[in-house]
């Protein structure tokens, strides 16, 4: 069976359709893959930061934004709203900080937000694999809804 691979960028998203296979590498970034288990629409937005203050020029690089972008074009490509679930992956602790950096500790800022603005949205979040101090690469499988997650020095998870 012939699959299409979509690679989704840093602040991107995409969405595809059974059998195609979405992958993004991640840090302190969040994976979130959507999933319509009827119509095997899928989609994965790479964010970046937790929220935009509403005035961001990429919409695409923060979960507030980003996320209800993601739906919009996932039932723009005939997802239905209401047999969507969501997995999260990334939000790593990347780069040694202190309490009083002004960075703070991004990946969890984007793990809490992405999780409230999933739930404000009625999108259950059947799995997740979030934390830690090491990047991931995904490929978000269409055809099934499974998410491999590949970590150097890790075993391969599938979620």
């Amino acid at each position: 069976m012939s699959f299409e691979l979509i690679n989704i960028g840093i602040a991107d998203l995409g969405v595809g359709k059974s059998p195609s296979i979405l992958r993004t590498i991640l840090g302190s970034c969040i994976g979130i893959c959507i999933y319509d288990t009827s119509t095997r629409i899928g989609g994965l937005s790479h964010i970046m930061l937790p929220t935009s203050k509403k005035n961001a020029a990429n919409p695409r690089k923060y979960a507030d934004s980003a996320i209800p972008l993601l739906v919009e074009d996932m039932m723009r490509a005939g997802a239905m709203r209401n047999s969507m679930i969501a997995k999260i992956i990334g939000g790593a602790a990347m780069f040694k900080h202190t309490e009083n950096s002004f960075m703070g500790d991004i990946g969890r800022n984007n793990i809490v937000s992405v999780q409230q603005i999933l739930s404000g949205m009625n999108l259950r979040i059947v799995s997740s694999d979030v934390g830690g101090d090491y990047g991931r690469t995904i490929d978000f499988y269409l055809e099934s809804g499974e998410v491999k997650i590949k970590t150097i020095g890790r075993d391969t998870k599938i979620i």
